[in-house]
């Protein structure tokens, strides 16, 4: 619940003829509502979480570049014993070895378009898509809110 105020209006009457009345208020504000989490334990929550937004998009953001790469590389039909391009398939492989199979591989002239790449890509998209919305269901919060509530205290 919000604090209510309650307004009194006190009228005083004055001897001096100019001002016939004079017409006093006081505001009389309730206490907060016992039970109420404090400011700080909230500030930590909503940062905390806030932060694992930012975890959960970065290591989204990292997954994605790397299968980005991974198709890059595939198509133009990269040395795959490089040292930089066995690395890549090498993280790369177990991201996109459960989507194999899902659809057919597209070859031309030597590259490669691994449409099992794609779809890993998309389902990490909206896996971490689910989990940040899975978190707001459990504390509401979005970076606006955040930053008015945790950057002014």
């Amino acid at each position: 619940m919000e604090n209510q105020e309650q307004t009194e209006t006190k009228v005083t009457s004055v001897s001096n003829p100019v001002p016939e009345q004079v017409v006093k208020t006081v505001k009389t504000v309730t206490p907060p509502v016992v039970g109420r989490e404090p400011p700080q334990k909230v500030y930590q929550t909503k940062k905390a979480i806030f932060r694992t937004y930012q975890i959960v998009w970065y290591i989204l953001g990292f997954i994605e570049v790397l299968l980005g790469f991974r198709i890059f590389l595939k198509m133009l039909a990269a040395n795959p014993y490089s040292g930089f391009t066995n690395l890549i398939y090498s993280v790369t492989d177990p991201l996109a070895l459960p989507f194999y199979g899902v659809f057919g591989v597209t070859v031309s002239e030597g590259s490669v378009l691994e449409w099992s790449t794609i779809v890993a890509g998309i389902v990490y998209l909206l896996i971490s898509y689910g989990i940040v919305q899975l978190m707001q269901l459990v504390k509401p919060t979005n970076q606006s809110e955040v930053e008015q509530t945790v950057d002014t205290q």
